[in-house]
């Protein structure tokens, strides 16, 4: 074994040693003993707060119940037909002709309304879905998909309608992890480790339900903030004047300048780096921010944006942790969670001291 591998190792010792310390302090602290660990995730619409929740059930609650499982199957075909009207309505954007077959049924297609209840996949959609999906224009927009919102998880979908409509169908971890269901009200998800109980609180991102996060701003142990950094050339769903980068800018600030949360850690979840890098190559940073005048480096655009969010903060002494993500990649989020339990137990041994 090498020096380097070595030193590697005691570190890791050290480190893990360190942590058994706190962890021993603060069970043996009566009060801490009932301690509830309260992480509250906020974010905008669609930043991926939810996705993040769904990997804490995966990583520390055996993954879903068969009720739940149940419910992401229904909500996944609805997502099929919601995918397939979004990619109609872009073909028309973008002044694309799909074929003079698939011209007429696009055109009964578009007459479904898109809310939940005509979303329902049924034999004929199913069997419109693929015809549709084969045509060449219907997938020359899906590669244009960074121009407009659709989950990138939708061609996924497409290709196995067959095998999601089917009645036998049980949906896999990825299937769950990229099906899309805007939060309404308040989702938690409680689960132990290391002799203490911790619950994550989701609340809905999309304007209309930010008024409920302040019943939650009480007794949390720390914040987590989600951006999707892919979303810098998009506009919001609610104003399309809007850009979603500098929405989610605004309410970071508004957030961390809340009296709840002045003396709270932050932890700043950077999310779908994935396709951020892959859209830095066709998309400058400039369409959103025009005093940007770095390159499509990944590294150069994420050090910008950390920036412009470092910047909304007043107390420059505050801990603000940022962390990259890709939030279907459950290894990673497993690792940012350590992390963000390592934070949250000094910052209540400190507490104790």
């Amino acid at each position: 074994m090498g020096p380097k591998n070595s030193k590697k190792k005691r570190r890791k010792k050290k480190e893990q040693k360190r942590q058994n310390k706190i962890q021993n302090q603060l069970k043996n602290e009566k009060s801490m003993l009932d301690k509830e660990l309260r992480l509250l995730i906020l974010g905008t619409g669609d930043s991926g707060k939810s996705t993040f929740v769904k990997q804490m059930q995966i990583l520390f609650k055996n993954g879903f119940s068969k009720v739940e499982i149940q419910l992401y199957r229904d909500t996944i075909r609805r997502n099929l037909v919601s995918h397939t009207l979004k990619l109609i309505k872009a073909v028309e954007d973008f002044n694309l002709n799909l074929s003079r077959e698939n011209t007429k049924l696009a055109q009964d297609f578009l007459l479904i309304e898109d809310e939940e209840s005509k979303l329902e996949l049924t034999e004929k959609k199913k069997n419109q879905i693929i015809q549709l999906w084969s045509d060449k224009a219907m997938k020359h927009v899906f590669e244009r998909r960074s121009e407009f919102q659709i989950p990138d998880s939708a061609a996924s979908f497409l290709d196995q309608v067959e095998e999601i409509s089917s009645t036998g169908y049980v949906p896999t971890k990825d299937h769950i992890l990229g099906c899309r269901i805007p939060t309404t009200g308040v989702k938690e998800v409680t689960f132990s480790t290391d002799d203490f109980t911790w619950r994550i609180i989701d609340v809905g991102g999309q304007r209309s339900e930010r008024r409920k996060w302040i019943h939650h701003f009480e007794n949390i142990s720390i914040l987590i903030y989600v951006v999707a950094l892919s979303e810098y050339n998009l506009k919001l769903f609610e104003e399309q004047n809007i850009n979603r980068m500098i929405e989610s800018l605004k309410l970071f600030k508004q957030i961390v300048t809340n009296e709840y949360f002045v003396q709270k850690d932050c932890m700043l979840l950077f999310n779908k780096m994935d396709l951020f890098e892959e859209k830095l190559k066709t998309i400058d940073l400039e369409v959103c921010f025009s005093n940007y005048t770095g390159s499509n480096n990944v590294d150069e655009a994420v050090e910008f944006i950390s920036e412009k969010f470092l910047d909304s903060v007043e107390n420059k002494y505050r801990n603000i942790h940022i962390f990259r993500s890709t939030g279907t990649d459950t290894s990673r989020i497993q690792k940012i969670f350590e992390e963000i339990k390592s934070s949250v137990l000094e910052g209540l041994q400190n507490d104790l001291d």
